[in-house]
């Protein structure tokens, strides 16, 4: 019997992805992992000096890149960043939402007006409407895929990040519904959920010993994971590998949800 498989199940070459968020930390990390595999990547970020340094290092090593400023709160630099697209490259391939904001850290009634608002601007309007302007442009070459950077804390709400975790929570409601929606135009709608991670976004976790000493025993490999370590979920998500794989929430977690 004849193979159909692609000779390289992780090959991206002539792939077009945007990732939000890709300025540093874990969108810094898959930004590079998808050019890596031979994607072109359009990094964007609020601020694009960030970004700029990334497409650097990315053709440094022989990638293909390019830096856009999008604030996936607003939704006009949304709009622009499709038409960019659109225009230049005519199609796009894969998306990843990372870009999230945490704006509060305290008891979730003390939520004020301004954090609970600005929290599901981006975390929630901002991954939804990226995701119904990507899927559309999709359904038209009848192929793609989105991978959303969801948390374990939308599964077990974290302490003291009350609305960030009702935020997580609604994307791995809106990955399932888009998946299943999208699937009949062969587009792939899918979400890692990270567990604790050495980012500069979760830097109050990580690197406040009060905090993570409670988190840590609660980790079975026994430490946070570093950026690139998400990578490569991403990668197989979007991927030839995956062609049959959406609706899923990949825990990346250290066992975190399994403990």
């Amino acid at each position: 019997m004849t193979s159909h498989w692609p000779h390289n199940l992780f090959d991206l070459t002539g792939r077009v992805a945007v990732v939000s968020g890709a300025s540093r930390g874990i969108g810094e990390a898959i930004s590079k992992a998808l050019a890596a595999h031979g994607a072109h990547v359009v990094a964007t970020s609020r601020k694009i000096d960030g970004c700029e340094r990334v497409v650097a290092e990315i053709r440094q090593a022989g990638g293909s890149a390019e830096a856009w400023a999008c604030h996936i709160g607003d939704m006009d630099q949304i709009d622009r960043l499709f038409r960019h697209v659109e225009t230049t490259h005519g199609r796009i391939d894969i998306l990843v939402n990372n870009a999230a904001t945490n704006p509060y850290f305290g008891l979730v009634g003390d939520t004020d007006l301004s954090a609970f608002q600005k929290t599901l601007d981006v975390n929630i309007r901002g991954y939804f409407f990226m995701s119904a302007r990507a899927a559309k442009l999709m359904a038209i070459q009848a192929a793609g895929a989105i991978v959303n950077v969801a948390s374990v804390n939308g599964i077990i709400p974290g302490p003291m990040q009350g609305i960030y975790s009702i935020s997580k929570a609604a994307i791995i409601a809106m990955t399932r519904s888009f998946a299943v929606e999208y699937a009949s135009a062969n587009v792939r709608v899918n979400a890692i959920l990270p567990g604790g991670t050495d980012t500069q976004f979760a830097a109050k976790l990580v690197h406040t010993e009060e905090v993570s000493s409670r988190i840590l025993p609660h980790i079975p490999m026994g430490r946070f994971a570093q950026p690139e370590e998400m990578a490569g979920a991403v990668i197989y998500l979007v991927s030839p590998s995956a062609s049959y794989t959406t609706g899923v929430c990949l825990n990346v977690d250290g066992g975190y949800l399994s403990a």
